[in-house]
C-alpha cells in the first residue's frame, strides 16, 4: 500500500525525490521554524530533482501566507514551490487534553497525527522537524521511508527526572505533586517508563541531527546511537545581524538602555524571572527618577491561545510590580522592527532553564547588544563561551543573579561594552552562520539521500 500511495504521488509532482518534513507548527515564527525552512532551502539547492512536502497543522493558513511569512519573519526565500499537507487532528499533540499524563497523551497523538500525514503523503525521505520522535517507526516500517530527524529538545531528560525525584516544583512538576511524596515516586516511575519508550522509537531513525551539544548528551543518553548523531547548529541570520552599525554608545546620565527579550511566549522561557529580575534591578537604583532611563522590551511570538493568556498574565505580574511603564509588550514582530529594536538595545536578555540551543541568545549577540544569558544548557556550553581567550556575554541563574549583573553591564564604560559586544558578533558569525548550518545539515542528511 505505501509503496503504491508512495508511486501515484510522484507521478503527480516534477520530483524524483520526495522529502516530507513532519512540522504540524511551520507557521509558528520560532526559532523551529527557522530550522525548518533553512533545511528545505538547504535540501533544494543540493538536490534540484527533490519535491520537498511539508506536513502542517496550519489549516487556517494559506500557503502563498505561510511563505510570506517566511520571507518576512526569517528573511529566507525558498528555490522551488513548497507542498503543504495539511492535517485536521493537530489538537491531539496540544497539551491541553492531557491534563495528566501529558507527555504520553501527546506522544501517542502525534502517532495518530502522523497516521494521518501518510495518509496524505507517503514520502521517500521523512524527517521529523519538531520532535515528533513517537512518529519515526511508522514512517519506517510501515512506509519504508529512510527516516531522519532534527532534535531541538529532548522530550524527556536525565534533568526532568532529578527535578521530579528531588521533588522541586518547575513549570513541568506542579507543587502538589512535589510536596507528596507518593506523587512524586510515581511520576518518576512513569517518567522513567516513558523514557524507555522514548529511547526505543528514537532509534527507528536512520539520521540523528540535534541542536547543541547539551542536547547531544541527552540523546546519546537515551537513544544510544553516537554512530548516526550529530550536532547541527541552527541557523541564525548573522549576517543580517552583523549589517547592523555597532557604534559605542554614549555615557550620558540622560541615555535611555533598553533590555530585549527574543522568545516566544512559552512556559519554560521563564519571562516571569525577566520581570522579577529587572524590577529587583529598578529598585536597586539610588535614585527612584533614573528609573525611567531604562526599558525591558518582550519579543515573542504568540502561538496560540494559550500563550495569549501567558502574556496577559505577564502585564498582570508588572501591574502587581508597579512597574508598568517600563515594560513594553511586542508580539509577532515583522524581521524589520525585530532589527530595529535590536540595533538599540544595550541588552540581550534569555532566561530559560536548560535552553537546548538559544537562536535568540545567538541573535542577539550578531546584533551587537551585550547577552546576559541563563547559566545552562546551550547558552552556557556553545553559546556565550570565550572567544580568542575573552568572554562574549554574562550568564546568571536567579533573579539576584540577573539583577547583579544587569547593573554590571549598565556600570561599564561605554567601551568595555563596545568591545565585549565586538567579540560576541565575531564568535556567533564564526559559528551560527546559515551557511555553517547549510554546510552541516546536507553533510549530515547525505546518509538519506544515498
Amino acid at each position: 500500500w505505501a509503496s503504491w500511495k508512495r508511486n501515484q504521488f510522484k507521478k503527480s509532482i516534477d520530483g524524483e525525490v520526495v522529502v516530507g518534513f513532519f512540522h504540524p507548527y511551520c507557521n509558528a515564527g520560532g526559532g523551529g521554524e527557522r530550522v525548518l525552512w533553512c533545511a528545505i532551502r538547504a535540501i533544494q539547492e543540493a538536490y534540484p530533482s527533490a519535491h520537498c512536502v511539508v506536513y502542517s497543522g496550519d489549516c487556517d493558513a494559506k500557503p502563498q501566507h505561510i511563505i510570506s511569512k517566511v520571507k518576512q519573519r526569517f528573511n529566507i526565500h525558498l528555490k522551488r514551490e513548497v507542498q503543504f499537507k495539511f492535517l485536521h487532528s493537530r489538537g491531539l499533540v496540544e497539551a491541553s487534553p492531557y491534563p495528566f499524563f501529558t507527555l504520553l497523551g501527546q506522544s501517542l497523538g502525534s502517532v495518530i497525527l502522523g497516521w494521518e500525514a501518510l495518509f496524505l503523503c507517503v514520502p521517500d525521505i521523512y524527517i521529523d522537524s519538531m520532535g515528533y520522535a513517537f512518529t519515526l517507526p511508522l514512517f519506517r516500517f510501515i512506509a519504508g521511508c529512510r527516516v531522519g530527524c532534527y532534535v531541538h529538545y529532548p522530550t524527556i531528560s536525565v534533568d526532568m527526572l532529578s527535578v521530579v525525584s528531588e521533588r522541586r516544583p518547575g513549570f513541568n512538576n506542579a507543587s502538589f505533586i512535589s510536596n507528596s511524596k507518593l506523587l512524586s515516586t510515581f511520576k518518576v516511575l512513569y517518567y522513567y517508563i516513558f523514557a524507555l519508550l522514548y529511547g526505543l522509537v528514537g532509534r527507528s531513525s536512520h539520521v540523528i541531527m540535534v541542536n547543541s551539544s547539551w542536547t547531544k548528551n541527552h540523546i546519546l543518553a537515551l537513544w544510544k546511537k553516537p554512530s548516526s548523531t550529530s550536532v547541527v547548529y541552527p541557523p541564525c541570520d548573522t549576517q543580517t545581524f552583523q549589517q547592523l552599525p555597532m557604534e559605542q554608545d554614549t555615557s550620558s546620565d540622560g541615555q535611555r538602555h533598553t533590555i530585549v527579550s527574543i522568545a516566544q511566549f512559552r512556559p519554560e522561557k521563564d519571562h516571569p524571572l525577566q520581570i522579577k529580575s529587572f524590577n529587583r534591578f529598578l529598585r536597586s537604583l539610588p535614585d527612584e527618577d533614573q528609573m525611567d532611563r531604562y526599558r525591558l522590551i518582550l519579543i515573542g511570538s504568540c502561538r496560540n491561545e494559550h500563550d495569549f493568556v501567558r502574556v496577559n498574565k505577564l502585564k498582570e505580574l508588572c501591574q502587581e510590580l508597579n512597574i508598568v511603564n517600563y515594560v513594553e509588550f511586542q508580539l509577532n514582530v515583522s524581521f524589520e522592527t525585530l532589527q530595529d529594536y535590536l540595533s538599540k538595545a544595550t541588552i540581550g536578555l534569555h532566561t530559560m532553564w536548560n535552553e537546548h540551543f538559544g537562536i535568540g541568545v545567538v541573535e542577539c549577540m550578531a546584533a551587537g547588544a551585550v547577552t546576559l544569558a541563563h547559566h545552562s544548557g546551550g547558552p552556557m556550553m556553545d553559546i556565550v563561551t570565550h572567544w580568542q581567550g575573552k568572554p562574549t556575554g554574562l550568564l546568571a541563574e536567579n533573579e539576584e543573579q540577573y539583577a547583579t549583573a544587569m547593573k554590571e553591564i549598565f556600570e561599564m564604560s561605554s567601551q568595555q561594552r563596545l568591545q565585549l559586544r565586538q567579540r560576541a558578533r565575531e564568535s556567533v558569525a564564526a559559528r551560527f552562520s546559515e551557511d555553517v548550518f547549510n554546510v552541516s545539515f546536507i553533510k549530515a542528511a547525505t546518509p538519506l539521500f544515498g
